[in-house]
């Protein structure tokens, strides 16, 4: 069990404030590693941390934004003080706008370039800049495990979210060419996978998965029923896929897309 250990490692994770982000944080943190809360909500980033101190793992808060290069710059300096190395970066900022998404009366020929701009930046910007940044601390010491947050929707494109499907894709293409940039220039140390989740209920989606009694939307109940499983998953059903990412367990891993989906990658409707 000591492949799975992540003692003495130092884990950044964007997006930590976040309800998927904060589980793999948590969980990084009770595999051993310090782990640094990094986000744009300073408050919530402190908050988060000192509650992973009160319940005796290790934490820093890392303000920050993923979109800004001068920002993680010195998100980085502050971190490499504090501890000296960088081992691990998950890569879990991302989301999508309700313009980037065709519903209702708006169609594929009314999107606007601006609200898929973002969703684009957001999702795939805010992932090669941190792996840039966090990725050349790790390439100087010749080790590190890079794990993107891809999705089912870069798989099987799923009507309606277009821009946040498109820049998902982007991330799962992203992944397998880092790996081998990074793993011929800079050693087998350095290692890039993805986690590719299905459904699960953030603060984004809440609305579009349950109604306010927490009974399922009438898309919720279409993702259920395409999901063997039966059922959304919990933040912390992504925490074992992540572990094993950064651990030693994964050592000749590099280049992969994990689904955690309940299984709806590989059902066919049928």
């Amino acid at each position: 069990m000591n492949l799975f250990s992540l003692q003495d490692k130092v884990a950044v994770v964007t997006g930590g404030t976040g309800v998927l982000g904060g589980a793999m944080a948590r969980g990084l943190a009770q595999a051993g590693a310090t782990v640094a809360i990094l986000g744009r909500r300073a408050e919530v980033a402190q908050d988060l941390s000192a509650q992973f101190e009160k319940e005796g793992l290790s934490a820093v808060a890392l303000p920050a934004n993923v979109l800004e290069k001068a920002s993680l710059e010195s998100a980085r300096a502050t971190l490499l003080d504090k501890t000296g190395r960088i081992d691990i970066l998950v890569n879990a900022a991302g989301g999508n706008v309700p313009e980037a998404t065709v519903v209702g009366d708006l169609t594929f020929f009314g999107l606007e370039q601006d609200a898929l701009n973002h969703v684009f930046k957001l999702n795939l910007n805010g992932s090669i800049l941190p792996s840039q940044i966090f990725g050349e601390a790790m390439a100087e010491r010749g080790s590190g495990s890079i794990i993107n947050i891809s999705s089912m929707a870069a798989q099987k494109p799923l009507t309606r979210v277009i821009g946040y499907a498109a820049a998902k894709a982007a991330i799962d293409n992203f992944t397998k060419w880092l790996a081998v940039d990074l793993a011929q220039k800079h050693g087998e140390g350095l290692r890039v996978n993805a986690i590719a989740p299905g459904f699960f209920v953030g603060e984004q989606n809440r609305s579009l998965l349950l109604e306010d009694d927490g009974s399922l939307t009438t898309r919720g109940q279409q993702i259920i029923d395409h999901t063997p499983m039966g059922r959304f998953g919990e933040a912390d059903e992504l925490v074992g896929t992540a572990v094993y990412l950064a651990s030693d367990a994964a050592k000749f891993v590099t280049g992969i897309v994990v689904p955690v989906d309940g299984g709806f990658s590989a059902f066919g409707g049928l």
